[in-house]
């Protein structure tokens, strides 16, 4: 659920202004927002040696087991630093010696030392470029001799004893030949493998350079915090939000420390953070919300549970293969037991973990096993398939008749889906005139879900349900327009009819889950045929076992790409759409010690 939050106004002293923010700091419950511009006053140096030390923080991999180099923190960072500077130079001249090579490269092999040597003598030499259409004539008392071309150009040497003019580009005399810069070249790269070795040296500083890397970012917030705090006279300010919850705490601390406070509701207009706090079952969907980086707005829906259990059944359609469900859970407890001193990492592991359970029960039922044939499975796993999902009609295994069952299974799941964001939505608003407008679009919803049965997969429902799918759209139509003229909405009922176009639009979209779900198990079968058409005798069973193993393993790469593109936006845009929530919130951040991220 999304925590209740209390707006706060904090007056103090000026003498006491840094004592008042240490003791905010130890409380970790005050989300700050800025008085005025935090700027000035010792920030700028801060925030630059934050920068400082986040960098040599970089270039340190994480999680690898090294001995420290006997070196301060501070001191190894400076030594790192000296690193960076040397591959940055060496980089830098590398690029440019590639760029000069294959600028000159095409005039082929030539020594710089008798070109100098020849020009002492009288004889000019120069290299030329011209476009290939406009190659120049040979000037009178010159040789001109063609060294290369490229698709556009070509190289020329201009040889002569008096100046001559001629319509070419002249490029300037190389310090060396194309070899010269190869073999300069060569040496740098060999300069630049010690740089990395010297990186490596510092590999078990991590620990002691991300701590001090912590300090910096602290004393950077404190500083912003302190910085932006409002000035009257003799007082200081600040303003920020904090949990309802941890009200009594700091009345107790303002108390104790003479602040004076002002804790109100906070306005419609007001800058509010979300936090939020869910039962330890929805947990694991905050590792999804972290990764696309959305939470919803203070006065928005907390769709955490409803996001899990979707995201989790799109999941199991888009990669739909028991195998990889069982591959899924097998690598994901070998991850949680090699990580379980690790709490950060739990989250994203049990998701994986609920997602792979829900991918082995879909692929199950609809016996899918690494895209092997139905008829050729054991028959232990087939007892365990659902005759309504591989089409098995008392004869044989019908996979258009399958086809048709998980399509209509998806819109099935897009109606419900839908219709649990309008029926939220009339709970929450039954005393407006919104609840109109979204028991409108709840039967429009239904409505359209008859149509688009009828229209894709020729399903008709019963007769009597199905003869009012029309009527149903019209009271619907009604129902939002009455409500829109309640919410004095006019440019809602201009854009009524393309609305009920995108609500349409909307339940199509599901069938991605069939469609993405086919595509890998066509991908799959295909893969499994060119590894049969191999053989597995022999050396060809090498082949073969190479053809499974890459196959299989991009097919499951585009399932989860599958997953991130479709999977997702169901929730974010299709779901969240019809709930109202846009995804426009303001992460909670508490103004708090950072807790060190190695």
């Amino acid at each position: 659920m999304i925590v209740k939050m209390k707006k706060l106004t904090l007056i103090c002293t000026r003498a006491s202004r840094e004592m008042t923010l240490d003791a905010l700091r130890d409380l970790g419950a005050v989300h700050l927002q800025h008085v005025t511009s935090p700027e000035g006053e010792g920030l700028d140096q801060a925030r630059n040696h934050f920068s400082y030390l986040q960098r040599a923080l970089e270039v340190l991999p994480r999680h690898v087991h090294a001995a420290p180099s006997g070196k301060s923190a501070h001191d190894a960072v400076d030594e790192l630093w000296k690193l960076i500077h040397r591959k940055q130079a060496l980089t830098e001249k590398i690029e440019l010696l590639e760029i000069e090579r294959k600028r000159y490269e095409l005039f082929g092999a030539f020594d710089v030392d008798d070109v100098l040597a020849l020009q002492e003598q009288g004889v000019q030499v120069k290299l030329l470029t011209a476009p290939i259409k406009q190659i120049p004539e040979q000037p009178d008392g010159a040789t001109l001799v063609e060294l290369g071309r490229d698709r556009t150009s070509a190289y020329f040497a201009l040889i002569s004893r008096e100046p001559v003019d001629i319509e070419a580009e002249e490029l300037p005399l190389p310090e060396c030949s194309a070899e010269g810069m190869t073999r300069h070249i060569e040496g740098l790269q060999k300069e630049l493998a010690e740089v990395e070795e010297g990186f490596a040296a510092y590999i078990g500083d991590r620990a002691a350079v991300a701590a001090i890397a912590g300090e910096a970012e602290d004393h950077v917030v404190w500083l912003e915090a302190r910085n932006g705090m409002g000035k009257e006279e003799a007082v200081t300010y600040l303003k920020g939000f904090l949990p309802a919850d941890h009200e009594k705490e700091l009345r107790a601390a303002a108390e104790k420390r003479g602040w004076a406070v002002l804790v109100e509701e906070p306005t419609a207009d007001d800058p509010v953070p979300t936090l939020l706090r869910n039962p330890k079952w929805v947990k694991p969907v905050k590792a999804v919300l972290d990764l696309i980086d959305v939470v919803p707005g203070y006065k928005e829906l907390d769709v955490s549970a409803l996001f899990l259990i979707f995201l989790s059944i799109f999941f199991a359609f888009i990669i739909g293969d028991a195998g990889y469900g069982i591959l899924f859970a097998g690598v994901t407890l070998f991850g949680k037991f090699k990580t379980k001193d690790k709490p950060a990492a739990q989250p994203g592991l049990n998701l994986m973990l609920i997602m792979s359970t829900a991918t082995i029960v879909f692929g199950a039922l609809s016996g899918n096993y690494f895209g092997i044939p139905i008829e050729s499975l054991p028959p232990f796993l087939n007892v365990l398939t659902n005759s309504y999902m591989t089409g098995w009609n008392g004869a044989k295994w019908d996979s258009d008749l399958a086809a048709n069952h998980i399509m209509f299974i998806c819109f099935s799941i897009a109606v419900i889906h839908l219709s649990i964001a309008h029926l939220w939505n009339i709970v929450r608003k039954i005393n407006s005139g919104a609840a109109f407008v979204d028991f409108g679009w709840l039967l429009c919803t239904w409505a359209l879900y008859m149509i688009v049965l009828e229209l894709v997969i020729d399903v008709t429902l019963y007769p009597l349900i199905q003869t009012v799918k029309i009527p149903l759209l019209g009271a619907g139509v009604l129902s939002v327009a009455v409500g829109l003229l309640l919410m004095k909405s006019y440019i809602g009922i201009i854009t009524l009819f393309l609305d009920v176009i995108s609500n349409f639009v909307d339940i199509i979209s599901y069938i991605r889950l069939y469609a993405v779900g086919a595509a890998s198990l066509a991908v799959a079968q295909a893969f499994n045929e060119m590894a049969i058409g191999v053989g597995f005798h022999g050396l060809a069973a090498l082949g073969a076992a190479l053809i499974l193993f890459a196959g299989h393993g991009l097919n499951i790469i585009l399932g989860a790409m599958g997953v991130m593109v479709h999977g997702i936006r169901l929730n974010t845009l299709e779901f969240s759409g019809h709930a109202g929530v846009e995804w426009a919130g303001i992460h909670y951040n508490p103004f708090k010690k950072k807790t060190s991220n190695l």
